[in-house]
């Protein structure tokens, strides 16, 4: 078991020694500074559990080496060490974060219980971190929507998957969920109360990208002031998910590929392997297939990552997922329960063709709620790209080319008079499938002299339309 390190830092050499005697007594591992600057140098290499500083010493002081620590790492905590006279200055230290203070000299029961509850709050706070993440990592299986038998087979496959320790393909457009998706694999695997960790491999420049992922080592680069941590040693003990790692440049694979291979880092600017016990998740937008013909992608980590491929569909595949997705995201974003979606506007959501996919359909049900009126979102509540679309059915739609010529206006005669047909006279979704806006359809009816059977003209209400577009001729 990993023993519990405390870095001891007091210019006073003989106390220095009696700490760190009473601390090993304890069964704890002791560095000991005898300064502030040497304490953070300390910080810097090694992985300490608690600081214990005196409050004044010369330099740099025990405040100034508290905001330090902090800076380098907020969860150690930071124990001042004070003499009688300088009680106002420990208390200082506390307000800015210090979680105790102790009078010199130090009675040594009054030293182990103020450890003891400076780890216990660490152990703590540390818990309730991974707890909320693997709370949230569960929820994130119940937040994939399944209406679909695309989707139902994802969610058993990752079901299945999940409790193994398999390295997972992740693939899909953008937008379509592959980092929801890896985090539900995370969090119903044994690893679900270690981290997760998420790096987005194109979003991060590719000269920083090593050190983002490996780690750096003080020195190993300009403005390599510190040591620092890597992501996969964060990730230690759980999951990391390398999303758009097709975007990776070949030499950093090669990184990628011994990682997986030996189950260890190495800092950038040192070449000591650091043990790690992490499962790998990948996720691409690309075909890794062409991209391995191509030379931008290696072969043999592509079989190291490709051993559970999972393939997420885009949204045009599965519409029917789309109306309970809608209502999970109006759920999720705040929309009150009284909310409704007017027909017309449900309809342009299943018709269009959704190329950001679910995250789109997301960011334009947030447009809608900031711009509805009312109790109802309405088609114009909408991005223009949905309210009118290009039309899949108009486009579509056959048109018969005589041999002795056409004329123009006959042609929109008749796909006017067919298209009002086709939706029962429905103004709203006639003029919809026809890629226009109502107002024109009206327009185009009066021009063509167009009536409904029955005596109503171009302009008569519709009954079955439960609202009009806003941009409609009223009557």
């Amino acid at each position: 078991m990993k023993r519990i390190k405390i870095l001891v830092i007091d210019d006073d050499e003989s106390l220095r020694r009696v700490l760190e005697y009473n601390l090993a007594q304890e069964g704890y591992a002791v560095l000991t500074a005898s300064s502030g600057e040497q304490g953070l140098e300390f910080l810097r290499k090694e992985s300490v559990d608690l600081v214990l500083t005196d409050v004044r010493m010369p330099g740099m002081n025990g405040l100034q080496v508290m905001e330090e620590v902090r800076k380098l790492d907020p969860s150690i905590p930071v124990i001042i060490l004070t003499a009688f006279g300088t009680i106002e200055a420990a208390v200082e230290a506390m307000k800015a974060g210090a979680f105790h203070y102790i009078s010199k000299p130090f009675n040594r029961d009054e030293l182990k219980l103020t450890l003891r509850k400076a780890l216990e709050m660490k152990a703590l706070e540390r818990e309730n971190v991974v707890l909320r993440q693997a709370l949230k990592s569960r929820n994130d299986l119940d937040s994939i929507v399944a209406e679909s038998a695309s989707m139902r087979h994802i969610v058993e496959m990752i079901r299945r998957v999940a409790p193994t320790e398999t390295t997972v393909l992740i693939l899909g457009e953008s937008g379509t969920g592959k980092e929801l998706v890896a985090r539900a694999i995370h969090g119903l695997s044994t690893r679900a109360r270690g981290p997760f960790v998420a790096v987005n491999c194109a979003a991060i420049p590719e000269n920083l990208l090593e050190s983002e992922l490996f780690g750096h080592v003080k020195g190993a680069f300009t403005g390599a002031i510190r040591d620092r941590v890597g992501k996969f040693e964060a990730a230690d003990g759980g999951s990391i998910l390398l999303d758009e790692i097709g975007e990776m440049r070949p030499e950093l694979q090669v990184k990628i590929l011994r990682c997986l291979e030996e189950r260890t880092v190495e800092r950038v600017g040192d070449n000591r392997p650091i043990r790690v016990d992490v499962r790998v998740l990948a996720a691409t937008n690309r075909d890794l297939s062409k991209a391995i013909q191509s030379g931008g992608f290696r072969e043999d980590l592509y079989y190291r990552l490709n051993v559970v491929p999972l393939t997420i569909p885009p949204l045009r595949e599965r519409r029917e997922d789309i109306r309970a997705l809608t209502q999970h995201f109006l759920t999720s974003l705040g929309a009150p329960l009284r909310l409704a979606i007017d027909p017309e506007a449900f309809r342009a959501l299943e018709v269009y063709e959704w190329p950001g996919n679910v995250r789109e359909l997301e960011n334009a049900l947030e447009r809608a709620l900031i711009f509805h009126r009312g109790d109802t979102i309405t088609l114009l509540d909408l991005p223009e790209t949905i309210r009118a679309p290009r039309s899949r059915e108009a486009t579509s739609l056959p048109v018969s080319l005589p041999e002795t010529g056409l004329s123009l206006e006959k042609v929109e005669k008749d796909l006017i008079l067919r298209a009002l047909q086709k939706h029962d006279w429905n103004q709203s979704r006639a003029a919809r499938y026809l890629g226009i806006t109502r107002h024109t359809l009206l327009y185009r009816m009066d021009k063509h002299g167009i009536e409904r059977p029955g005596g109503r003209g171009g302009h008569g209400e519709e009954r079955d339309a439960p609202m009009e577009s806003p941009d409609a001729t009223p009557s």
